[in-house]
């Protein structure tokens, strides 16, 4: 019996599969070089448990925004004031905090709450008022950084109740006694989500076929999980050999795993593809389009305020300047990760990698001593080809 990939009629599927895959396989290839050669660049620094830990903490707060804009992206829309919001939530969390002696849990519950709240008001003037999302952001970004200021009175305002640093700065607890310098019960959270994550592949891989949904071929869908698994455990053991999972690390991946979820498996993340890709077809269609970008805005406010909390709670201080160029990043690591410009396309994952090309850009460059007006012509000119391959394969 020949083998269904080797065949001639089995080779024409994989190449045309590779054809219309490239983007996503090209991202996770890209990054696999980017690490790679910062890696030998800095004789191995990169990858060092240590540093693999400030890799994580350092970006965490960029890859949570980066869920909220993706969706704000792919509604067909833009949020330029997320740098700015983040930056006076911290502000606020501060001045309740150290200034008011607010309990912690209480201080985040309110400023989640408040980035909520700054949503709906800028998503209003966009989905209802029919604003371009570019001048009420842009507006935001402005009013929301002079706030900070005011609110912090032009000082830093410090340090933070130990229990509140624990958001950035904390590891998970040990349950098993330590290895050495291993921690065991992080390696094995790691074993379980990797396991989690190839069982999960397979299972919609098989649900997919049952109803007659083309597949990608077996060998591509083993080797990717493969890769994906392994690549899980190494950087799980590599993380734990030095302090272990991070707090952050820990709710940055439940957050991930959330929205992979509702934009892949409900109708709401389905309308939210529906509305980016033709906004007048999808109200067409029943679609609530107007009371749909609202609330991806709502959403975007309440990520930008976590990720505010997480910068704060990991600088242990809350500056006038917080939140500076967050937009920036978040932005383009959305765009790197195949978010399109026109809407309607994008992916999680996609999101995620394009941070984490990010981070991984701005760490290694750090390493190296590249100045930082280096560093922004670097990144700009990588979000300037990301955006390019976009419009390419939209006029193919």
């Amino acid at each position: 019996m020949s083998d269904k990939t080797t065949s001639p009629a089995g080779q024409r599927r994989n190449a045309g599969f590779i054809k219309h895959n490239l983007r996503n396989y090209g991202l996770l290839l890209s990054l696999l070089a980017i690490m790679l050669f910062f890696e030998f660049a800095t004789d191995g620094t990169l990858l060092q448990p240590l540093n693999l830990t400030n890799l994580v903490l350092q970006n965490s707060y960029i890859v949570i925004m980066a869920l909220g804009m993706l969706l704000v992206i792919v509604t067909g829309h833009i949020d330029l004031s997320v740098g700015s919001v983040s930056g006076f939530v911290g502000a606020v969390a501060a001045v309740l905090m150290v200034r008011h002696r607010i309990d912690p849990a209480i201080a985040v519950a309110a400023c989640l709450l408040l980035g909520a709240a700054i949503g709906a008001a800028q998503g209003y003037w966009v989905a209802y008022f029919g604003i371009p999302s570019f001048i009420v952001t842009l507006a935001g970004m402005l009013v929301f950084k002079g706030l900070a200021l005011a609110v912090l009175q032009g000082q830093s305002v410090g340090p933070f109740p130990p229990a509140f640093q624990k958001l950035s700065s904390g590891f998970i607890p040990e349950l098993f006694p330590a290895a050495g310098t291993l921690h065991p019960t992080s390696l094995l959270i790691g074993v379980v989500l990797a396991f989690v994550m190839v069982f999960a592949a397979a299972r919609g891989r098989t649900r997919e076929q049952s109803h007659g949904i083309e597949v990608e071929p077996y060998a591509f869908f083993a080797g990717k999980n493969a890769a994906l698994a392994g690549f899980v455990l190494y950087f799980t053991y590599l993380i734990a050999s030095h302090r272990g999972l991070p707090n952050v690390l820990v709710v940055m991946t439940a957050l991930v795993a959330l929205y992979a979820f509702v934009t892949r498996r409900t109708v709401v993340g389905r309308h939210v593809y529906a509305v980016g890709g033709n906004a007048k077809a999808a109200k067409l269609s029943g679609i609530k389009t107007e009371r749909l970008t609202f609330l991806t805005f709502v959403n975007m406010g309440v990520l930008a305020a976590l990720a505010g909390l997480v910068f704060a709670a990991r600088l242990n201080t809350a500056t006038p300047k917080a939140g500076a160029g967050f937009e920036l990043d978040v932005i383009a690591a959305c765009f790197i990760g195949g978010a399109s410009a026109y809407g309607g396309v994008g992916r999680v994952g996609g999101a995620v990698i394009g941070a984490m090309i990010m981070g991984v850009m701005n760490n290694g460059m750090s390493i190296l001593g590249i100045g930082i007006d280096y560093q922004q012509v670097i990144k700009g000119l990588v979000l300037l080809g990301a955006v390019c391959i976009d419009v390419y394969n939209q006029r193919r």
